[in-house]
């Protein structure tokens, strides 16, 4: 499902959902500095993880606008695909925090599945309804690599002949909005690309995360919590090395 020469006109409307968070933010600001030409819309619920203070510096730029919205609500963001006439999503709207999925999975299958499918469904209905339909629009889904489990010891990397294999309900939540992505390219032909990207760092992140959590308690001197027995290896990619590759 790769586009690999797939080019947008100036002027193009992307929008970029949880663009208030982590990786989100960032991504705004690779997009704002990088492509001036295109319109970025950031949408954010604007829950624990996502903070407009990320984009205060970003606010007042003539090419960029910020809405509030809950992606699972599809009546309303059927209707800004089309004030918008958006031409890309951006899809890093998601929760994704794994000791949060294991006590309130409900919440998890709500925003990752429903929400983004929500997304797929008024993307689809806008598009189709446009002269152009499919051309030159595209459904960007992030999702994360703990879809295809746990890495081995010995260091040995997923890639993407790896077989899906989740074992948290937030990983389950995720793989599951990936079949979505891939069904609505199958089954309708829409222009989609999913990336598992694998566990990021760097500026803006969410003071709970494991660098960051372990950064501020190294400072007060307090314990470092590790998940498990800490033999669970993971990858580490930055934020803005990240934003490039999307």
């Amino acid at each position: 499902m790769g586009y690999k020469h797939l080019k947008f006109p100036e002027n193009s409307v992307f929008l970029v959902t949880g663009g208030a968070g982590f990786i989100g933010s960032n991504f705004v600001f690779h997009m704002l500095k990088t492509y001036p030409d295109y319109r970025i819309i950031c949408l954010d619920k604007l829950t624990y993880a996502g903070n407009l203070a990320n984009l205060k510096d970003v606010e007042d730029k003539p090419n960029y606008k910020f809405v509030k919205m809950d992606i699972c609500d599809f009546e309303a963001f059927y209707q800004l695909m089309q004030d918008e006439k958006i031409d890309g999503i951006i899809h890093l709207a998601a929760e994704s925090h794994v000791d949060r999925s294991i006590k309130d999975p409900f919440t998890f299958a709500k925003t990752n599945v429903m929400g983004t499918l929500a997304l797929l469904q008024a993307a689809k209905l806008y598009w189709e309804s446009t002269e152009e339909k499919y051309e030159g629009k595209l459904f960007y889904h992030i999702s994360t690599d703990e879809v295809f489990g746990a890495l081995k010891m010995d260091g040995t990397m997923f890639t993407e002949e790896t077989k899906y294999n989740p074992h948290s309900p937030y990983s389950a939540s995720k793989a599951s909005s990936d079949h979505f992505v891939r069904a609505f390219h199958d089954t309708y032909g829409m222009p989609t690309i999913v990336t598992n990207c694998s566990n990021n760092y760097g500026p803006y992140q969410f003071p709970e995360k494991l660098i960051p959590l372990f950064i501020n308690n190294i400072r007060h001197r307090k314990p470092l919590p590790v998940y498990g027995k800490g033999e669970n290896v993971r990858d580490w990619l930055y934020v803005e090395d990240h934003a490039r590759a999307i």
